[in-house]
C-alpha cells in the first residue's frame, strides 16, 4: 500500500513529459527566426482565407440590424449580376429584339392597307383614352432611358462625356426616374380601368391566331376592338408594370419592410422585368409606327380609316356601325312626331 503513491507520482511525471514533447513543435512554430514569439503563427493564412471568401460572413456588435452586416456573400453575387450578368442580358434581349424587328421589316416590309384608304374615318379612341395612353407611354420612355443609363451608362456614356458630366447626368437621371414613376403608375391604372373589359380573352382571339394574326396577306384575321396580340401586350404590361412598380418603390424607400437580402431581390426583379418590358414595348412601338400603315393614327387623332378597321378589327367595326344605325333609327323615330 505504501508503494501506490510512488507509482502514481511516476505516472504523472511520465504523462507531463509526453505532453511537453508533443507540444514542442507547436511552440517552435510560434517562435520567429530570431527566437521571438510570432503573434500570427496560429492565424489562418491569407491564401486560405481568400479561398473561403465567397462563404465568409461577418457581423459587428451594434444595435442597428441593417448596419451590423460586415460581410455578406450574397452581396458579391448581386454585384456580379449587376455589373456582368445584367449587361449581357440587357444587350442580348434589347439588341436582339431590334435585330428581329429589322429583319421582319426587310423581309415583310410595311403592312399596307390592302384596299387602300377609303377616305372615311371611324372613331377608335376618345380624347381621354388617348391622354391615358400617352401619359403611360411618355413616362415609360423616360423611365426606360433613365433606367438604361443606370445599367449601361458607365459602359456607353461615361467614356463619351467624361466622369464629371456623367456624374451630373446620372444624378439627375435618378431623380427623374424616381419622380416620373408616379405618372407611370397613374397612367397604367387608367389604362387598366378603361380597357380591361375589351382585353378579356374571347373565342375570336383563337381565330385571329389561326389566321396568322394579320401577317399572312392571303388570310383575314378577325378581331374585336383589340386582337390577341394586343391583348398579350396589355396583360404583359399589367403584370410587368405591377412588378416594376412594387420593386421600384422598395428601392426608392429602402429597408421599409425588407432587409438587405430583400433589397437585392427587389433590384434583380426590377432590372430583369424592366429589360423585358423595354424589349416588348420596342416591338409595340414598331408595329404601331413603321410596321403597319394607319395604326399610329388611332393614337394620334383617335380616328382610323374605314378600310383599316375592316382589315384589322372587323368585329369591332361591325359593332360600331350597328350602334350608329340603331342611334340613327331611334333618332328618326323620336323626330317623326314632331314633324
Amino acid at each position: 500500500m505504501t508503494m501506490c503513491p510512488a507509482y502514481i507520482r511516476y505516472i504523472i511525471i511520465a504523462l507531463a513529459f509526453l505532453t511537453m514533447t508533443a507540444a514542442m513543435p507547436v511552440f517552435a512554430q510560434e517562435l520567429g527566426p530570431d527566437g521571438a514569439p510570432n503573434p500570427t503563427a496560429s492565424v489562418e493564412s491569407e491564401s486560405k482565407l481568400l479561398q473561403q471568401l465567397p462563404r465568409i460572413e461577418g457581423r459587428i456588435d451594434i444595435p442597428n440590424q441593417r448596419e451590423h452586416v460586415l460581410q455578406q456573400p450574397a452581396g458579391r453575387l448581386w454585384d456580379h449580376f449587376h455589373e456582368v450578368t445584367l449587361h449581357w442580358l440587357g444587350a442580348i434581349v434589347i439588341l436582339g429584339m431590334i435585330a428581329a424587328l429589322g429583319a421582319a421589316y426587310l423581309i415583310m416590309g410595311r403592312i399596307r392597307i390592302s384596299k387602300g384608304r377609303s377616305g372615311q374615318r371611324v372613331l377608335r379612341f376618345n380624347s381621354f383614352e388617348r391622354f391615358s395612353h400617352w401619359l403611360t407611354a411618355i413616362s415609360f420612355v423616360v423611365l426606360g432611358l433613365t433606367g438604361l443609363n443606370i445599367t449601361f451608362g458607365k459602359l456607353v456614356l461615361l467614356p463619351v462625356i467624361g466622369p464629371e458630366s456623367f456624374s451630373s447626368v446620372a444624378q439627375y437621371a435618378k431623380y427623374v426616374h424616381n419622380y416620373v414613376s408616379g405618372a407611370f403608375v397613374i397612367g397604367l391604372a387608367l389604362i387598366v380601368v378603361l380597357w380591361i373589359r375589351d382585353n378579356l380573352p374571347r373565342k375570336v382571339d383563337i381565330d385571329w391566331i389561326k389566321q396568322g394574326g394579320g401577317f399572312i396577306k392571303s388570310k383575314h384575321a378577325p378581331s374585336g376592338r383589340f386582337n390577341a396580340g394586343e391583348k398579350l401586350v396589355f396583360w404583359f404590361a399589367l403584370g410587368a408594370g405591377a412588378a416594376v412598380i412594387v420593386s421600384g418603390y422598395l428601392l426608392i424607400f429602402p429597408f421599409y419592410g425588407t432587409n438587405i437580402a430583400g433589397m437585392q431581390i427587389a433590384q434583380v426583379v426590377h432590372a430583369v422585368i424592366a429589360v423585358l418590358f423595354v424589349a416588348v414595348i420596342i416591338a409595340h412601338i414598331y408595329i404601331g409606327t413603321l410596321g403597319m400603315e394607319g395604326a399610329f393614327e388611332a393614337m394620334a387623332t383617335g380616328e382610323v380609316d374605314l378600310n383599316w378597321a375592316k382589315e384589322h378589327h372587323d368585329r369591332w367595326l361591325e359593332e360600331q356601325l350597328s350602334r350608329k344605325r340603331l342611334a340613327a333609327r331611334s333618332g328618326q323615330t323620336t323626330a317623326a312626331p314632331a314633324e
